[in-house]
């Protein structure tokens, strides 16, 4: 690992956000804060041996005693489960020992006097590293249309040319996705046996990562995406009788690009207009698919499909090594030699492409008379942007003058400020506090900096520039409308599906696969489309208008397509595009029994009551659970065939070692054995009666029980405790930082803004960003700096 504290220096960072720590210690220090005498000495007597005398972990028991349990949780969990295997602990002295543990080192306020919340110095992601040389090297243009996607527009010709002189007519095909015949486009203007299209737009991809675009069709084709230099698909002339054609491209998720497609239908090899009328017209087809990642191969939708036609964007091709996501959110706390060489290869690979498209992305041209000088303007610019502040003389003697000083020409020096400013920390390591006495044009582009990472991942667009330039952005009123106008673009929205995602536990997905034997129709395409409709489902209720917490967890509705509401028995035409439906009226609510997700999490021929319970209990409602102690597989049915899911899930759980997680785990688990492992109802388990009842003791120590999904998702809807663990995930995922490092009130703060704007979620993301700007302001923290 590579040290990366003396990048410190070159940021010019001397002081940052300041935390509240010593506020938080002098709150809790008369709450048994170490100083208990009967509940520590029995504490050092019965359990240090095996914890450690501050629960740091011991011979007996290597991990910290750290959670989310009440004191009455834990006081019960340990009078019940401690120690494993021996006698346990009396109630009487159970009641003493659970406030020390608690007070000491296990609760979140404990954790945070022992061990305080730090802003940590940390580099870009590879997702803010991609997004921000894709806006860096790019034509400046909208990452994404302004129109709402309709479909692509399509030109339809008489002969081979393409020209406006042969067009018939244009219109707006919502897909492409057609079987001629022996007959053409219209009965007007055509002649069957020669015709010719072509497609023109904008493609949307929902994800990063590569796309194989495939087209369907026996005549001469064409396809360019991002650019139209060589077309990714080129069907002019085959070598096989293949209908088939493919081509890869790698595209960044929520970016539109450019797109055309072409289709000539001719006999070829024949000239003379009389051989052309005898012989009689072919069939014809053409249809435009791909495979998205994690999908499976798919007609190109409607809805990534836009009439507008946009400049390429740079997309780079480097493949970085994966950030850490050890404390549940993605952040760049570690330089390795692998991301060293990496974000080398990636400086290498972009200034490569300018070299090589020199006029069209600085804008100079060749055989400009001042073309040293406009170039050299263009290198201020880019620096500027790179780096988010104002280039000081010293960087612009350094980072261009000299450049081009030593240069042998000006494509050679472009490409050497190009790759130091890449290769630089004011590049590659983000922004971490405001000084009092910063000046007020640093602080004002520190602000514009902070808005766009934890919005868009990338750097700011050219309006945040140009307020940051000229001090606006400094004005309170000014930064919450850019804020609020940020978040309603698209690229907010891609962060936030990228966040419930991943809140879901379905970003890495692995492929579905059900026993063919007990749910026959279960395959790739089924799978791929219940993908697709979790993902219009988040976007319905998570990015629509309302957008508020309680459509996500009690909307009644999904959407399907034709093949899926054949699976789960939805009244609709086996060629319906996805729509929403409601299914199982009674059964379902929200996000918490979408196929997808009942399906995800469950085994290959049976339901997974642990699975799903884990995934509610530590995503959902925020809880801390401890890994368990051993693997284990579950319980084969044929060993206990007499017995349903949950009374062999019950039964494998029941020994000391496994109750104290799965006394929380199962009980919730259990409220979805209604769905069994394909995601649908079912009323019955191994020939008995499904049991869906459940309960949860929240850390309050209140009791709630349900009979159904429904109620679990009714209450998770309604609870303080999931609201909070909701908003402090998403902190954690749109800022790339602990929430307390920004103060202790933070969390309490922004529960409170929930609330008051009816749990919507698109006005939390504004609000987030703006909380880390006030705490910017009002505190005056230390950098943690990684360790190596």
């Amino acid at each position: 690992m590579i040290n990366i504290r003396p990048y410190v220096s070159i940021f010019g960072f001397a002081t940052s956000l300041a935390f509240l720590g010593a506020t938080i210690a002098l709150a809790i220090s008369g709450q048994n804060g170490g100083k208990s005498s009967e509940g520590e000495a029995l504490f050092k007597q019965k359990c240090a041996p095996c914890h450690g005398r501050k629960g740091e972990g011991g011979p007996g028991y290597s991990r910290r005693l750290v959670g989310t349990r009440s004191i009455s949780e834990l006081a019960k969990f340990i009078s019940q489960q401690m120690p494993p295997g021996k006698v346990k602990c009396t109630a009487a002295d159970s009641q003493k020992i659970a406030p020390f543990i608690f007070n000491s080192f296990y609760s979140p306020i404990a954790q945070e006097r022992n061990r305080p919340a730090r802003i940590s110095l940390q580099r870009l992601t590879v997702t803010q590293v991609r997004n921000a040389v894709a806006d860096l090297v790019s034509l400046p243009h909208a990452i994404n249309p302004s129109e709402p996607p309709s479909g692509i527009y399509g030109e339809y010709f008489t002969g081979r040319n393409l020209d406006s002189k042969s067009r018939v007519f244009k219109r707006i095909d919502q897909e492409v996705n057609f079987d001629f015949g022996i007959q053409p486009p219209a009965k007007d203007g055509f002649d069957p046996r020669l015709f010719s299209i072509a497609w023109q737009g904008d493609v949307l991809a929902p994800d990063t990562g590569e796309y194989e675009f495939v087209i369907h069709s026996d005549q001469s084709v064409q396809l360019w995406v991002n650019g139209w230099k060589q077309p990714l698909i080129d069907g002019t002339v085959r070598s096989n009788n293949s209908n088939e054609l493919k081509g890869t491209i790698y595209l960044l998720g929520g970016r539109a690009y450019p797109l055309r497609l072409t289709f000539i239908k001719a006999s070829q090899g024949v000239d003379d207009t009389a051989q052309k009328k005898a012989k009689p017209p072919g069939k014809s087809s053409i249809s435009l698919l791909w495979i998205r990642p994690n999908h499976a191969l798919e007609t190109v939708p409607s809805n990534c499909l836009y009439t507008q036609t946009d400049y390429p964007t740079f997309v780079l091709t480097t493949r970085f090594p994966p950030d850490d996501r050890s404390t549940g959110y993605e952040r760049g706390n570690s330089v390795s030699r692998e991301w060293d060489e990496a974000v080398t290869s990636a400086a290498l690979e972009a200034a490569s492409y300018i070299a090589s498209n020199m006029a069209a992305v600085s804008g100079v041209a060749d055989n400009a008379p001042n073309r040293k000088a406009l170039l050299k303007d263009y290198c201020r610019k880019f620096i500027r942007k790179a780096f988010r502040r104002v280039v000081s003389p010293e960087v612009e003697q350094s980072y261009i003058e000299k450049q081009f000083s030593v240069a042998k020409n000006e494509e050679t020096a472009v490409k050497r400020v190009v790759l130091m400013a890449l290769k630089s920390p004011r590049f590659l390591f983000r922004e971490i506090g405001r000084e009092t006495d910063q000046r007020p044009e640093e602080k004002a582009y520190a602000i514009a900096s902070q808005l766009s990472f934890g919005l868009w991942d990338s750097l700011p667009d050219q309006e945040l520039e140009h307020l940051a330039s000229t001090g606006e952005l400094l004005k309170t009123d000014v930064v919450r409308l850019q804020a609020e106008r940020m978040s309603a673009d698209p690229r907010s929205w891609i962060k936030l599906r990228q966040f419930l995602l991943h809140w879901l536990k379905v970003d890495e997905v692995p492929d579905l696969v059900k026993d063919a034997k007990h749910y026959p129709g279960f395959d790739s395409s089924l799978a791929s489309d219940l993908r697709t409709s979790l993902e219009l489902f988040l976007q319905n209720t998570a990015w629509s208008n309302k957008s508020s917490f309680e459509d996500l967890m009690l909307s009644p509705s999904m959407y399907m397509n034709g093949r899926l509401a054949k699976f789960y028995g939805a009244s609709l035409p086996e060629s319906a595009p996805f729509q929403l439906v409601e299914i199982d009226r009674g059964k379902r609510a929200g996000v918490l029994t979408q196929p997808y997700l009942l399906t995800r999490f469950a085994y290959l021929d049976a339901s997974s009551p642990i699975h799903r319970g884990v995934l509610i209990v530590r995503n959902y409602l925020g809880r801390i659970l401890q890994p368990p102690p051993a693997a284990f597989a579950p319980l084969a049915a044929s060993l206990h065939p007499e017995l349903t899911t949950r009374q062999r899930v019950a039964l494998q759980t029941r020994p000391d070692f496994c109750a104290g997680c799965h006394s929380l785990i199962n009980p919730l688990g259990f409220t979805l054995e209604e769905f069994d492992a394909a995601g649908r109802v079912r009323a019955s388990d191994n020939g008995r009666p499904v049991d869906c009842s459940g309960n949860y003791r929240a850390a309050n120590g209140k009791l709630a029980e349900f009979r159904s999904a429904i109620d679990l998702a009714k209450y998770i809807a309604t609870s303080e405790e999931a609201h909070s663990a909701f908003v402090e995930k998403l902190f954690q995922h749109m800022i790339k930082q602990p929430a307390l490092a920004y103060g202790a009130n933070t969390l309490p703060d922004l529960n409170s803004t929930f609330k008051e704007s009816g749990y919507s979620i698109r006005k939390l993301l504004p609000k987030i960003v703006l909380r880390t700007l006030a705490a910017a302001d009002s505190t005056n923290n230390k950098v943690q700096v990684p360790k190596r």
